[in-house]
């Protein structure tokens, strides 16, 4: 019998040195897509959260129109430019004509001459007289109130600037999400069928919960944060419109943009209210301060733990981490982005800990100790 001959020393260090070389050329190849699909990572995020959230949606068209899944998505990319891409394009236009309108009616009081106080300001309590007192000095000085209104303008014009472009570019993003997102309902199920293989793989059988864990997350996030924001906006742009508040749109855009966080809506119906006041009008203001506590303001506490009530909750903290953060990181449209993020990478975790062995009681109370969504 002949004996097997031994291997090369040099066989496995050939060997090791070819895999290090697969190994890098895998890298290399990954990081230069990285680099191509690295400016669409915003839209593509957009496209996914959209059409996971409105999935069921897709499905119940796509079945009325006898399976056609082409035109289904079609109509789906359709309405959701209706309804994301032209507010978005309409708040940006009327940002640039409230802009414009606004530094017209301040160049015209700064040179009308002195303005009298308002009748309400010395009624005002304790402080009522010095803020009248104040206000005819500066009145009286005209290059002190060209000075201060100077020094008031320069910091909203340079605000309302920078939010118009990073409005402009958002218009931008959604508008290739809509392109993005046809083909995400289109092939959605074979793209879903591949995630939950890899998933399986790398995650050991559990792509499949994983994936519904991940649904479920941003559908409630999206409906519980977004629907609010969306049903606060548009009782507030009735109020505004019924109680003739200039520039109606666009504060009720400022009030879906601001309801992430509490006071938010409050700043916008309330400086409408002291507008409705200061102009002479006692019944109208009534009328906007009693429709935003009642209508606008409650919308927070009706319908969001409505919306909320069917899927998981995300704590106020990182709502608002998530909307400040993907602005950061997309710009304007990384505040549709940021939250779901947030919300999957905290529910990944909350599974995670559940496989780990810890405690169901425990691990609830460990992510979900900040509070529900808000």
């Amino acid at each position: 019998m002949t004996a097997s001959s031994p291997t090369p020393p040099s066989a496995a260090p050939d060997s090791r040195l070819r895999h290090y070389v697969q190994l890098a050329a895998v890298l290399l190849i990954v990081a230069s897509c990285y680099l191509v699909l690295q400016p669409f990572m915003p839209a593509l995020l957009f496209a996914a959260v959209v059409c996971s959230a409105t999935w069921p949606l897709y499905l119940r068209l796509r079945t009325a129109l006898g399976g056609r899944s082409v035109i289904a998505a079609l109509l789906m990319t359709f309405v959701l430019g209706v309804m994301l891409v032209a507010p978005t394009a309409l708040v940006t236009l009327s940002l640039a004509d409230n802009m414009a309108a606004f530094a017209e009616s301040a160049r015209a009081v700064l040179h009308r001459g002195p303005l009298a106080p308002p009748s309400w300001l010395g009624g005002v309590p304790v402080i009522g007289d010095l803020l009248v007192e104040y206000w005819q000095r500066i009145a009286r000085s005209g290059d002190g109130l060209a000075t201060l209104g100077k020094g008031l303008l320069d910091p909203v014009r340079n605000f309302v600037v920078g939010a118009g472009k990073a409005i402009g570019e958002g218009l931008l993003q959604m508008s290739l999400a809509g392109f993005v997102g046809f083909f995400f309902y289109r092939d959605g199920e074979a793209l879903m069928a591949a995630l939950r293989e890899a998933l399986d793989k790398i995650a050991g059988g559990f792509g499949e919960e994983i994936l519904q864990t991940v649904n479920a997350t941003v559908t409630g996030v999206v409906y519980g944060v977004f629907g609010t924001a969306f049903a606060q906006g548009l009782v507030a742009f009735a109020g505004f419109l019924i109680a003739g508040v200039p520039a109606p749109f666009f504060l009720a855009a400022m009030t879906f943009f601001l309801s992430i966080l509490p006071i938010g809506p409050p700043m916008v119906w309330g400086g409408a209210t002291l507008w409705l006041l200061y102009q002479g009008e006692p019944g109208w203001a009534l009328f906007m301060a009693v429709w935003g506590l009642l209508a606008i303001s409650t919308i927070d506490n009706v319908v969001k733990p409505y919306l909320i009530s069917r899927s998981s909750k995300l704590p106020l903290l990182l709502t608002v981490l998530g909307v400040l953060g993907g602005v950061i990181a997309f710009g304007f449209i990384g505040l549709f982005i940021g939250p779901p993020l947030l919300a999957i990478g905290l529910a990944v975790v909350k599974l995670w800990l559940a496989h780990r062995g810890m405690p169901a009681p425990a691990a609830a109370a460990l992510l979900t100790k900040a509070g529900p969504v808000r």
